[in-house]
């Protein structure tokens, strides 16, 4: 069952700004080792109260803010596992998709930048949108025990599958 996502006032301003080139660019730089570029852009979404999680959602919203500049398309449906699936249906041949989308669901956060930039890159070149609001969602409740969001975006993933089963 889909729940609700808040809206976030930093992907509210990125969708807002979406066509502005200079910003699209200065986002892209931040996803490679110039990720200073990008706290002209974060600072004023993160919270001023510091707290054990402020470091994490300080590089959620970093990283987000790269890879909007990459692909700046913009849906309020879905997740990632529902993006993948666009991706691996318009190729044909979801082998390769799926295995890049199954070590993406096994990994830990601290490690899924450069993984999610491929994912990106990929829904890029095909032109399919991403929920950006969830997916910035579910960047921060990644590592939790119950591991909810990675079993949601394999359902929304695999749900398609059960006729050819």
């Amino acid at each position: 069952m889909p729940y609700e996502t808040p809206e976030h006032p930093f992907i509210s301003f990125l969708e807002k700004n979406a066509s502005d080139r200079a910003l699209l660019a200065d986002l892209r730089r931040g996803l490679g080792s110039n990720r200073i570029v990008l706290y002209r852009y974060i600072t004023p979404f993160i919270s001023a109260a510091q707290d054990d999680n402020s470091a994490a959602r300080e590089a959620d919203l970093l990283l987000i803010g790269g890879l909007f500049g990459l692909h700046p398309v913009s849906t309020r449906t879905g997740n990632m596992g529902d993006h993948l699936r666009a991706l691996a249906q318009d190729a044909g041949d979801d082998t390769a998709t799926t295995r890049r989308f199954v070590q993406l669901l096994n990994l830990r956060r601290p490690t899924l930048d450069v993984p999610l930039r491929q994912h990106i890159s990929l829904l890029k070149a095909k032109e399919i949108p991403v929920n950006w609001q969830q997916l910035l969602a579910d960047l921060r409740r990644w590592d939790a025990p119950s591991r909810a969001v990675q079993k949601q975006w394999a359902r929304a993933y695999w749900r398609s599958n059960a006729k050819k089963l």
